[in-house]
């Protein structure tokens, strides 16, 4: 047995409301002894005690309840979004603000490719670009990718995930043309100057059965996302962001098991600083598949489960995403822009899809960001309790952006939880109030106070990377709820930061069926904490994000964050 280490620090905050706060926790064995004064912790026996976050402040260790490991992927790849980003190294990627910016970056990545060598068509393929931030500017169409290459493929993955831009040479290179015919491939509406009829290819590709078209830019960002060098990099940015317990929710073992030993083999390493819940994809969107043999295939996972790799459940998409007019949203509808919702999903099949996870003990995750899909939801678990009781099942809805007051009540009944896309506050906050859907439901994003009132149990989420792995930022949004342009969306819906804390730590937890075993600093859990330079309970609520993360400790092993590093 290894010898007792006890940590001092100027506050340890618990999120256990019998012992919320004190200066010192105890840790042998990777697990938790107690937390107190150093005399309430003496009697445990022989000691070391280690000084070395004497001036942080200790919480526990942030709990992602909603992120990818494409995050990871984000550093592998030409990154091409509108917000700076951080990177696994602690350096950060500088945002693209405008179509001229775009433009130069993607012909220097083109002479780049040249100079290195590679073949005339070889793919450039980058990630991060979000159309909806030009709101001065038509939208992006291959048009103005064909004006850097012609003969290059150019594929934009976009920063939701749910849509790409691909130039000419691109959909000619994998065969979409003007007679495919595939829900979600963007065509002009009206004859353009650039000689552009009605009815041509605009470049768009919306939700994966189009974007699956275009099987070489694609395809790329997949092996991206599922590489060993994405792996290691989800878990640095994790660490550098306080994140000891992060979801894969798009976990791709069951439809590919070939990458298990990869997971295994990375996150069984000592050093890797990051425990895993992965929630599989049962079904790629829109398909149907053998949900029974799925099941199972997540049972038999489970019992290779691991401290640091854990299969609590499933995942399954239900709609796109707002920003990209493809969510499914109950009337009035979308305010401005083109409607092309999509439910990726057959309603009536739903509770099929369903059935075999949920009486097999199985959490399940449901992509809703529009308000009709959540609906769907809602009614489909209702009915699947109806027919077989659990009456612990934590179903989540997750982004869970529109959420009614009518559907926050019934999820309430029914045990459902929600997990809130609270970064959309910030890096789509204004597109909503503008362009999406209006004042009136932008005020209402990530309802957050609301279910508290209502007693729905629910984490904050940065669906990382179509935003950065973060917790103290997604904290800054649900509390502060402003927007780039100076808006407050919604003040009635704002969390107290101790709110926001416990979103991010033992309710996320919850969410994930793990508060028993991480999320709070109490006798018997892991020693799993996030080391911060200032106490966010504290400090000015519009500092939060800016609060500097040491780094972590994982089974009490410290993991510092790569330097620079911030909290968001």
């Amino acid at each position: 047995m290894n010898r007792i280490k006890i940590y001092v620090a100027r506050a340890v905050i618990t999120m256990n409301p019998s012992n919320p706060q004190t200066t010192h926790v105890a840790v042998r064995d990777g697990l938790i002894l107690g937390a107190g004064s150093l005399a309430e912790l003496a009697p445990w026996g022989d000691y070391e005690l280690d000084t070395t976050f004497e001036n942080h402040v200790i919480v526990p260790g942030f709990v992602e309840a909603h992120a990818h490991v494409m995050e990871g992927a984000t550093a592998l790849m030409p990154y091409l979004g509108y917000f700076d980003r951080p990177l696994p190294d602690g350096s950060i990627a500088k945002g693209i603000k405008s179509y001229d910016e775009l433009t130069q970056r993607l012909r220097e990545l083109d002479a780049a490719l040249d100079a290195s060598g590679a073949a005339p068509n070889e793919p450039l393929i980058a990630r991060g670009f979000d159309p909806i931030y030009f709101d001065d500017q038509p939208r992006l169409t291959l048009t103005l990718l064909d004006e850097v290459s012609t003969t290059r493929p150019i594929y934009l993955y976009h920063a939701s995930g749910h849509l790409a831009t691909a130039n000419s040479a691109m959909l000619d290179l994998d065969g979409v043309s003007k007679d495919t015919q595939v829900e979600g491939v963007g065509r002009f509406t009206s004859d353009q100057a650039s000689g552009k009829l009605k009815g041509d290819l605009n470049g768009e590709l919306r939700e994966p059965p189009a974007m699956s078209l275009c099987k070489t830019g694609n395809r790329a960002v997949f092996l991206a996302n599922a590489s060993e060098p994405a792996l290691w990099n989800f878990g640095a940015s994790a660490r550098n962001a306080g994140i000891t317990t992060c979801t894969d929710l798009a976990g791709g073992l069951v439809l590919s098991p070939r990458s298990k030993d990869m997971w295994q083999r990375v996150t069984g390493d000592d050093s890797f600083p990051l425990r895993v819940a992965m929630y599989n994809i049962a079904a790629m969107p829109g398909l149907n598949a053998d949900f029974d043999d799925a099941a199972q295939k997540v049972l038999e996972l489970r019992a290779e489960e691991t401290d640091k790799l854990r299969f609590p459940g499933v995942k399954f998409i239900l709609d796109g995403s707002i920003q990209g007019w493809t969510a499914m949203i109950k009337a009035p509808g979308y305010i401005s822009g083109e409607d092309h919702g999509q439910l990726l999903t057959v309603p009536d099949q739903l509770i099929d899809w369903l059935r075999p996870f949920h009486k097999a003990g199985l959490n399940v995750h449901m992509h809703c960001n529009g308000s009709l899909t959540q609906d769907l939801a809602i009614e489909t678990v209702e009915a699947l309790l109806q027919e077989h009781a659990w009456l612990d099942h934590r179903h989540t809805i997750t982004h869970a952006q529109l959420t009614t007051q009518a559907q926050l009540r019934k999820m309430a009944r029914i045990g459902l939880c929600a997990n809130f896309f609270a970064n959309h506050l910030w890096y789509w906050g204004d597109q909503h109030y503008e362009h999406t859907v209006g004042p009136e439901r932008a005020n209402q994003l990530e309802p957050c106070a609301s279910a508290l009132r209502e007693r729905v149990p629910f984490a904050l989420h940065s669906d990382a990377g179509v935003t950065p792995l973060g917790q103290l930022h997604t904290m800054w949004c649900a509390v502060n709820r402003v927007t780039p342009k100076g808006r407050m969306l919604g003040k009635l819906e704002a969390l107290t930061p101790e709110q926001a804390l416990r979103a991010v730590t033992i309710d996320a937890a919850f969410v994930l069926h793990l508060d028993d075993e991480i999320g709070s600093i109490e006798a018997g859990k892991a020693a799993d904490f996030a080391i911060l330079e200032d106490n966010p309970l504290t400090v000015d609520p519009m500092s939060i994000r800016d609060i500097r993360v040491w780094g972590t400790v994982l089974g009490g092993q410290p993991h510092p964050a790569a330097r620079p590093a911030t909290g968001a």
